[in-house]
């Protein structure tokens, strides 16, 4: 016979020594087991309200409370309401008319003919874009019907820019300005009267005052000979009257002010003045 119990007899030879529980003990080690679900669901529920980092690794002193966040004193402002800008109330003289619009992108645009001088030399432009801009054109009621550079025509253009490039641009603005120290345009003209021709004139620009107003500023003057005939050297029409350009930062905002013709320079600095406390509604950081 073999000596090796098989699987079957091993089996039944285990079950021989089996202990088996007689009703009561079964009943009192029930009644043990739910007495310990009874505890270990009261603990959970304790648990509850602590915290996971407290509940992963307790310690022997209570964590300490984290300050409460405060809300910031100052929320970033995104839009530019129409309060930012000057109001008619702050010219040194009545406008009846006020055209407005709103852009995204837009370039921070100092001078239309600055731009053309510093393309002309193979120079890009040398404008910023903005986030996003409003602008607004006053004109007094006896020049609405035309809506040119009348006498009194105030312009005022309002840009929101990465504050780094806001800074920037006052601080670069004699190098963009320097390649048209001194600048000879060429271009075609027609007169009224249907004569044609070449024209020349010679264009200066420079920085004239800066620090007037806001957190930077800058006045930038435009001056232009009396354009002539290339070929005769006769003039082909009045000298222009120089122009002047005002530059406020306040935070990361920037406004381009211009006022034409009847405007002087004491007119654009005051207004600068005024529009810098108008702007404080609209920047970043705030006033």
């Amino acid at each position: 016979m073999r000596d090796d119990p098989t699987f079957v007899e091993q089996i039944q030879r285990d079950l021989q020594d089996v202990r088996w529980l007689g009703p009561e003990e079964i009943r009192s080690r029930a009644r043990r087991r739910n007495q310990r679900k009874i505890v270990v669901a009261t603990v959970v529920l304790a648990l509850a309200g602590v915290s996971a980092v407290a509940v992963a690794a307790p310690r022997k002193s209570a964590p300490p409370v984290p300050p409460a966040a405060t809300p910031s004193a100052s929320p970033t402002r995104h839009e530019i309401s129409t309060d930012a800008l000057l109001q008619p109330a702050d010219l040194p003289q009545q406008f009846d008319v006020q055209l407005s619009q709103s852009g995204l992108g837009e370039p921070v645009l100092l001078d239309h003919m600055l731009g053309a001088c510093r393309t002309s030399q193979g120079r890009s432009n040398g404008w910023l874009h903005s986030i996003l801009s409003r602008s607004q054109t006053l004109v007094p009621k006896r020049a609405a019907a035309v809506l040119t550079q009348s006498d009194g025509l105030f312009t005022q253009d309002l840009y929101r820019l990465p504050p780094d490039a806001a800074i920037q641009l006052l601080a670069t603005m004699d190098d963009l300005v320097a390649p048209c120290a001194e600048w000879t345009s060429i271009g075609d003209y027609k007169k009224a009267e249907g004569a044609t021709g070449t024209a020349s004139a010679t264009h200066r620009w420079a920085v004239i005052q800066r620090d007037f107003a806001g957190d930077g500023a800058a006045l930038l003057r435009h001056t232009g000979s009396q354009p002539v005939d290339q070929k005769t050297g006769k003039p082909i029409a009045a000298p222009p009257r120089p122009t002047i350009t005002a530059v406020v930062r306040v935070g990361d905002l920037i406004t381009v002010l211009s006022l034409r013709q009847t405007g002087t320079e004491m007119d654009l600095r005051r207004l600068a003045e005024v529009a810098a406390r108008r702007m404080c509604v609209a920047a970043n950081p705030a006033c």
